[in-house]
């Protein structure tokens, strides 16, 4: 039986009009009063599979220097639409862009939406954007970040266990003194492969030098002027380099490179995320295979889950990656 507008009244104690305000996200309503509503809608199937007819895919921006227009985000997308078509689904594309001047309004407009589920690409997002999602009608499920201290279905890259096993590799080639190719932008994934960089050294008994970690912004020309200019200080250099992404790491290259430092001869490269250029750089480069398209197509699978069920247990689903050995990496010969 169809679930009505008065009976959600009737189960929160509000009244129809203030229900009717909150279902089609009108402004006035108490934050509280309106969370309660939205969960009772949906937990008794008026927010339902049966009402979506689209998959809605929101890329939110802060800076747009991580999200962009790279082989990454085009293969993720395409796994978004290949997956929902399967099931019957249109994929549209919402761009939410937080320096534009007309961001509230289509913020509210996606969060008032009841007839597209929502993927949200959440590279960028910090924990104050995410939260505005918890006002969506629709499901929401996230893509490509984690927020430990909010409750969403996720969908992510194993980045902690993935860098973790890179940094095992360098050691194991003979590596001690490993440095860090940071972005300048800070977001969740490399804090996560942060972290992962750590642990690797912790498990050798060993510990990251400051000293070789270099801050770049991360786009493949911002990182290449930003190397340069460290390297024009004449730093000490690392036997290796471990890369927040592949954009990064070839914008050091070439720096590097350009000043003299030969790759793998006197600097060693790992770079994450396995892009296109990665088997055409000279050297190739050695990095983490991420599987892009299949964490589009496992983040729809699961919107269609939540769409389905009434069950309030989220999940945090984590793609595992596959590491990449090429040229880009010296093994240093036993002291």
């Amino acid at each position: 039986m169809k679930v009505s507008i008065r009976q959600i009244s009737e189960l929160s104690g509000f009244s129809p009009a203030t229900v009717s305000n909150v279902l089609n996200n009108k402004k006035g309503v108490n934050k509280d009063t309106a969370e309660l509503i939205l969960k009772i809608a949906r937990e008794s199937g008026y927010i339902s599979e049966n009402r979506i007819s689209s998959i809605k895919l929101v890329i939110f921006k802060r800076s747009g220097l991580v999200v962009a227009d790279t082989p990454f985000f085009s293969s993720l997308i395409e796994g978004v639409e290949k997956e929902s078509g399967l099931h019957g689904f249109e994929t549209t594309v919402c761009n939410l862009d937080k320096k534009s001047p007309d961001f509230k309004m289509r913020l509210e407009q996606v969060l008032g939406d009841h007839n597209s589920g929502i993927l949200l690409l959440a590279t960028e997002l910090g924990e104050e954007d995410v939260k505005l999602f918890r006002r969506a009608i629709a499901p929401v499920v996230v893509l490509d970040s984690w927020f430990d201290t909010l409750s969403f279905d996720t969908v992510l890259i194993n980045n902690t266990d993935s860098v973790c096993g890179a940094v095992d590799y360098l050691i194991r080639k003979g590596h001690r003194n490993i440095g860090y190719l940071s972005s300048a932008i800070p977001i969740k994934n490399f804090y996560y492969r942060g972290v992962g960089f750590r642990r690797a050294h912790s498990r050798h008994g060993l510990r990251p030098n400051a000293d070789y970690v270099v801050r770049l912004t991360p786009t493949m020309d911002g990182a290449y002027h930003d190397m340069l200019a460290y390297l024009k200080t004449l730093p000490k250099l690392p036997t290796a380099y471990f890369a927040d992404n592949d954009i990064i790491a070839f914008g050091a290259m070439k720096a590097l490179q350009e000043s003299g430092v030969r790759i793998p001869e006197d600097v060693s490269i790992v770079g994450f995320d396995d892009m296109p250029f990665c088997s055409v750089t000279s050297p190739t480069l050695t990095t983490i295979r991420v599987f892009k398209q299949e964490m589009g197509c496992m983040a729809v699978r699961r919107l269609l889950e939540k769409m389905k069920s009434k069950s309030k247990v989220c999940s945090k689903i984590q793609i595992c990656t596959e590491f990449v050995e090429r040229e880009s990496v010296r093994k240093l010969p036993e002291e």
